[in-house]
């Protein structure tokens, strides 16, 4: 494929495309580029809202291309400023290495290891001096052009503070541009300034700026914000089959749609077609199957069907063994693991979310009595199969 048949393919999907003529002067050379992205492992998991950039990396790979993904397990100490409103909470290097540890194989399920470099980027980061962050980085932009940023220029206006910290974020991140001399960057709208940066500093240090390629922002499944792990509305590309196919059902019909056209190859106007319900579940089953193997969609839907639409107990239940058969109601939700603290089970049993069988108790308080094999549902989709151990 020639250089300007490759360049309509990366064009494709894509909001801004930044250098242009320049990256056509590197495909024309017909030597592998080295396309750079990042992810903070700010959180555990990847979300559908990363494979965006995913797919349009394989794109890159499909062409022959490289890709050095980046895991800034030190930029995210500081946490990535853009779109936030507010300073996000630093984390600890313990944190950050627990939450690295299983990246590689969550990209994996989507990009080629044997055409894919990995690199942490505290490699380099960590080991600058001061007087390279004066130099190398603090020096290389000003206040103004910091302040020129939609989300410091909102918060500065409302008296909402910013750290120094979060003004050094994207400086770190254009230094890795020059440390992996990267010709082209990928990343979401909201890191544009961020990238653009990266140019700047590449050219500081006499190497041809990377072309930057800004892809549209995923909605989470509030469809008002991005995907994001930090706002916990997302869907994790290694979460159980069926957490992944009911949290796709559980998305707007005109979310739904927007699904369908950052996420798949079907067409948006033959899923229009459909009737929403049956599109849903279609969708739901395609993205379990591109993460967890072909039927495991199908499977996942049978399932889904036989809780929601049969109103079945679902056959793989989680067994909860206790020796007692006296539970005051908000303890068992909270014990049995359906809610991750107390005062989430009482709330969540206050709410009218707790069944023991088909019986809804609203008490926190109240005495249950368990049988061997009663079923505990809390909201929709816990289950728990009790066993009474004598």
């Amino acid at each position: 494929m020639n250089a300007k048949e490759q360049l309509e393919i990366i064009k494709q999907g894509v909001v801004e495309l930044h250098g242009e003529e320049e990256l056509l002067k590197k495909l024309e050379k017909g030597t592998p580029l080295r396309v750079k992205y990042g992810a903070d492992p700010s959180a555990p998991d990847i979300h559908l809202g990363h494979t965006v950039a995913l797919n349009k990396l394989r794109e890159f790979q499909e062409l022959g291309h490289q890709i050095v993904f980046i895991i800034g397990d030190f930029t995210a100490m500081i946490g990535d400023p853009s779109g936030r409103s507010e300073t996000r909470k630093p984390l600890t290097t313990t944190q950050v290495q627990e939450n690295a540890k299983t990246y590689q194989d969550q990209v994996f399920k989507i990009l080629d290891p044997e055409k894919t470099d990995v690199a942490y980027n505290s490699g380099w980061l960590s080991k600058l001096m001061f007087e390279d962050v004066i130099v190398k980085l603090a020096s290389r932009s000003t206040v103004a052009q910091m302040l020129e940023r939609d989300d410091f220029s909102k918060r500065y206006k409302e008296g909402v503070p910013i750290s120094v910290l979060e003004f050094l974020y994207p400086l770190m991140q254009a230094y890795d541009s020059v440390e992996v001399q990267a010709d082209v960057e990928v990343g979401g709208t909201d890191q544009t300034f961020n990238l653009l940066l990266g140019r700047d500093f590449q050219r500081e240090e006499n190497q041809e700026p990377q072309a930057v390629l800004t892809l549209p922002l995923l909605e989470g499944l509030d469809g008002v914000q991005k995907m994001s792990k930090s706002l916990n509305n997302y869907i994790g590309v290694t979460e159980e089959p069926k957490d992944i196919f009911g949290k796709a059902m559980s998305v707007s019909d005109e979310l739904m749609l927007r699904y369908y056209a950052l996420l798949t190859d079907v067409s948006v106007e033959a899923v229009k077609k459909e009737h929403p319900m049956e599109a849903k579940k279609k969708l739901a089953a395609l993205l379990v199957d591109r993460f967890h193997g072909q039927g495991s969609g199908e499977e996942a839907r049978n399932q889904f069907e036989q809780v929601f639409s049969r109103r079945e107990n679902p056959d793989d239940m989680e067994v909860f063994e206790t020796s007692d058969a006296e539970w005051v109601a908000g303890n068992l939700v909270a014990s049995s693991g359906c809610a991750a603290s107390k005062s989430e089970a009482n709330r969540l049993v206050q709410q009218g979310a707790f069944r023991i069988n088909s019986q809804q108790i609203k008490d926190p308080k109240q005495i249950v009595n368990l049988q061997n094999d009663d079923v505990v549902k809390v909201g929709k989709r816990q289950f728990r199969k009790i066993k009474i151990k004598k």
